[in-house]
């Protein structure tokens, strides 16, 4: 089993990374492979919305990681996206991010468990919870939650680390992940697979 971490931040080991670190160690310990996934400070391309992604299962835009990331998710059997909060936001980088992949490679996502977590100095974790916690809900995807709301807060990494009640709760994290995980194989082994999604209706009200 392997969890792929996407670490949102353009700081390869700040405050987010730090926190991704702590849930990939238990997740190690429970004997899940991990890997995280920095998104970098080279440019990231917005969706436009031009659909030339239907039925190739990858973005038209090729000169970033993200059909590389496409690509991994396919093998991968959970996640977790990281962010650092901007004004009181996630991180545009990991927003544009996971829109064109789950536009454009949504099937290597589908029910499989995953887990948002948000770092802040002090406020905006919530909203930025809710707003990539969207990508998981439309997609089918079991949402890990821990003893407290995902996050956690410092304005470096060893102040992150003093927040203890921060890394317990990315502990508890990375042991409902573990669980859900295992129970999703063991359950794979007697015949209890993903459910078969019924055809999609869209509705448009719009005349």
């Amino acid at each position: 089993m392997k969890v792929l971490l996407f670490n949102g931040s353009s700081r390869a080991k700040g405050c987010t990374f730090t926190a991704l670190s702590k849930i990939a160690g238990v997740l190690n310990e429970q004997g899940i492979e991990t890997e995280i996934l920095q998104i970098g400070n080279k440019p990231v391309q917005d969706c436009i919305g031009c659909g030339g992604c239907a039925g190739k299962y990858k973005c038209v835009f090729s000169d970033d990681c993200i059909n590389e990331w496409i690509e991994k998710a396919k093998c991968a059997d959970g996640f977790v996206f990281g962010t650092p909060v901007y004004y009181a936001h996630p991180s545009g980088r990991i927003l544009s991010a996971m829109d064109r992949m789950f536009y454009a490679g949504g099937k290597n996502f589908a029910q499989k468990p995953a887990a948002v977590i948000a770092s802040a100095r002090r406020a905006g974790t919530t909203a930025s919870l809710d707003a990539i916690s969207k990508h998981l809900g439309i997609s089918q995807m079991p949402v890990i939650s821990s003893t407290y709301w995902n996050m956690v807060h410092g304005n470096c990494p060893e102040e992150v680390e003093q927040d203890l009640e921060g890394m317990q709760t990315m502990t508890n994290l990375a042991l409902n992940m573990a669980w859900i995980l295992k129970c999703i194989e063991v359950g794979a082994k007697v015949g209890v697979t993903a459910p078969q999604t019924k055809k999609v209706v869209k509705t448009n009200f719009i005349r």
